[in-house]
């Protein structure tokens, strides 16, 4: 199977290599296309579940705020169960049918079908049920889609640069987040009539923004599709799993072999689960904590929205060449220290303005890419030949197994927080609940050894 990825480089996304110099070209354009695909579906993640369309469907004009935010938690939750179940076994089926590039394309496509199909949801209540559903089975395309995706880096990136390869992908989606939002902050959200003479009656300016973002993700992926391809179809072995069915079957016997073999990277599985699902509750409740503790109004939720996407953006690029140098765990343990940190200094400093929230959001903005990135990278180090399609899919698997537990945190903090000082400003409490995950997955990665990089030998410690 070693051979299969070594044979990779010069099959996906080029012609036989001749030469040296052909060799690099080649590689760079595989690099390009890989990293596009970052930016290409990056509105899905920062326009439609961050900032616009998830606040648009749990507005007054869907119901009460009560039933449209527990619809939304519990659509997520079935989302994320449902990834939990497709994803490793569409990575494995796909690597071990030679149709990961294949199976990319029509999952990125099917998610832009997805994303303009929100045009359709309405500001009414009798929407509500058809937004959720749109919303939920298209977070449960991008998940699936992302695993296949990250399982391909190995085979774009030279094992010396795969820290900065992730981080350039990574921080290329960030870029492509800024420039989405800002236009459909300008074009459609801050003024009263909008682009095409578009107004908010009825929603239209949000359901006018899921259209561009469909269009956007269909143009931004071309590039991944015109240069990756599949290498040429071979007839699969006897053993190779020839249904999900049957890739499901091969799913148990390599994570027992990945057990057996590998314990290192189940452990450190277990420590990202942990750990991302307290980078996501850092976006996913920061606009929470910014308008109701410290008085941002929607439209300076955006705005902060645009200006963490551009730092957490370029902290992710820059990262990504220390990764290269210092390793991938270093990165990620001293992003997890930072974030903790700054997540403290916001409840204590909780009372000092909105300056205080810009300085330390931001700076919780500059370690959450990074350790994302790395988190990848690391991954991508140490996957077993032959098994980037289940390792992958069992990180995206993993990454949702324990999605509830920052929301549920974040929740607790804030009843805690009433409890001790009554009244209804004590959002802020909450961070505190995302600071306690990040705290666990800190301590789960103290017994995951450093990514070891050819030739060089790493001890387990900093």
């Amino acid at each position: 199977m070693s051979s299969q990825r070594g044979d990779a480089g010069s099959q996906v996304g080029d012609r036989p290599v001749t030469s040296h110099h052909d060799e690099v070209r080649a590689r760079r354009r595989r690099m390009l296309g890989w990293a596009m695909w970052d930016p290409g579906t990056q509105p899905y993640a920062s326009v439609i579940t961050t900032f616009v369309f998830s606040v648009y469907i749990v507005s007054d004009s869907f119901g009460p705020r009560d039933l449209t935010s527990t619809a939304l938690s519990w659509t997520m939750a079935l989302a994320g169960l449902m990834i939990a179940l497709l994803a490793p076994v569409v990575g494995q089926w796909a690597g071990r049918a030679g149709r990961r590039i294949g199976v990319l394309r029509w999952l990125t496509w099917a998610l832009a079908v997805f994303a303009g199909c929100l045009f359709l949801v309405e500001a009414r209540a009798s929407y509500l049920t058809l937004g959720l559903i749109l919303l939920g089975v298209g977070t449960i395309i991008s998940d699936v889609a992302s695993s296949i995706y990250n399982g391909l880096l190995d085979e774009v990136a030279e094992p010396s640069k795969v820290g900065r390869i992730s981080g350039l992908g990574w921080g290329m989606g960030y870029v492509g987040g800024i420039i989405a939002l800002l236009v459909i902050y300008i074009g459609w959200i801050k003024p009263t009539i909008g682009w095409f003479g578009v107004t908010s009656t009825n929603g239209m300016n949000i359901r006018v923004s899921m259209l561009f973002c469909a269009v956007w993700i269909l143009l931004l992926t071309l590039p991944t599709f015109l240069i990756l391809r599949d290498p040429p179809r071979v007839e699969p072995v006897a053993d190779s799993p020839r249904s999900l069915r049957d890739a499901y079957v091969e799913l148990g016997h390599s994570v027992s072999r990945l057990w057996r073999s590998h314990r290192s990277i189940v452990i450190f599985l277990i420590a990202s689960a942990l750990f991302r699902d307290g980078l996501n509750g850092v976006f996913q409740f920061g606009g929470v904590i910014a308008k109701q503790t410290f008085g941002f109004t929607s439209a300076g939720v955006l705005v902060f929205g645009i200006a963490a996407n551009l730092v957490a953006g370029v902290a992710t690029i820059a990262f990504g060449l220390l990764d290269d140098k210092i390793g991938p765990r270093r990165v990620i343990v001293w992003s997890l220290v930072a974030l903790i940190v700054a997540a403290v200094a916001v409840f204590i400093l909780h009372y000092g303005g909105q300056i205080v929230f810009w300085v330390l959001g931001m700076a919780m903005c500059a370690f959450v890419g990074p350790a994302q990135s790395a988190s990848r990278s690391y991954l991508a180090r140490v996957c077993p030949p032959g098994m980037e399609g289940e390792v992958f899919g069992l990180y995206a698997t993993t990454g949702k197994a324990v999605s509830f537990l920052a929301p549920l945190l974040f929740g607790a903090f804030i009843a805690i927080g009433h409890a001790v000082r009554g009244g209804d400003s004590n959002q802020y409490w909450g961070i505190l609940g995302i600071a306690v995950v990040l705290v666990a997955g800190l301590v789960a990665m103290i017994p995951v050894a450093d990514a070891v990089r050819p030739g060089v030998e790493h001890s387990g410690t900093d």
